[in-house]
């Protein structure tokens, strides 16, 4: 009599706690359909952004990071073509082409070094309402936001790398930039006179520190915003479970 006592102890034990370990599956299945808590919408929408301009800032500070990638690599303006062109026809031309198209990508490399702590930086100042704005807005609305927020910034982190790269002597201490100078005051004079409105010819007005920073931007906030539509599109690319769980169902947010 007492075995059978024991036993059904046993069983009732056993089925109790069969019982909650069932019950507390439920509840945690049925909670995955809950609509998301502002805390899981900035949270996940801070993971993501963390998580994409990290990869990103890892990727261009490496070397060849610009250089390598002929999406974002940089060169030197369109109204330089008349200059590089009659330079490679001289010896050493292209290579003098070349190294200076280097040297400018090899600044902006070593300039984005330095933009993760802007980044992490907007990121921790997020509200909900910035949360909400990017998660139901279009691909490339995290990459818009950070432009608001931290182009400024990014732009005083390279602008000195990138004028330093520029005012390095090459060929008998003239600089990229003296030589830049040089030529367009050149280069408008002709087009300037009777001979070049003639011609039709028109002056370039291009500032090269100007020019090349704001390429250097273009190509971070590019590779940020494919980043962020690869983590918006593709499963895979989601490497949290919030960022599952905020992506996976966007129907859940209040």
């Amino acid at each position: 009599m007492r075995t059978i006592k024991i036993t059904v102890l046993l069983l009732t034990s056993f089925f109790l706690n069969s019982c909650a370990a069932l019950t507390q599956i439920a509840q945690t299945a049925a909670s995955q359909n809950l609509p998301l808590t502002n805390a899981e919408i900035v949270g996940g929408l801070k993971d993501a952004l963390l998580v994409g301009t990290d990869s990103t800032v890892t990727h261009l500070s490496a070397v060849d990071g610009y250089l390598k990638d002929q999406a974002i690599k940089i060169l030197l303006p369109p109204e330089a073509k008349t200059i590089t062109d009659h330079l490679s026809k001289l010896p050493g031309g292209a290579k003098l082409v070349d190294d200076v198209i280097v040297r400018i990508n090899r600044a902006a490399e070593d300039a984005a070094k330095g933009a993760k702590p802007i980044f992490v930086n907007t990121v921790k100042e997020m509200t909900f309402t910035d949360a909400l704005t990017i998660l139901k807005g279009p691909n490339n609305a995290a990459t818009q936001y950070f432009k608001d927020k931290t182009a400024t910034q990014l732009g005083e982190l390279y602008r000195p790398k990138i004028r330093e790269s520029l005012n390095k002597g090459l060929v008998a201490g003239i600089s990229t930039q003296q030589s830049w100078n040089e030529l367009t005051v050149q280069w408008n004079k002709l087009a300037g006179s009777a001979i070049g409105k003639i011609g039709g010819l028109k002056t370039v007005d291009v500032k090269l520190e100007d020019y090349i920073l704001q390429q250097a931007l273009n190509g971070m906030f590019l590779k940020i915003e494919e980043r962020e539509k690869d983590i918006r599109t593709n499963a895979n690319a989601r490497v949290t479970g919030l960022l599952k769980r905020v992506f996976g169902n966007q129907t859940l947010i209040k």
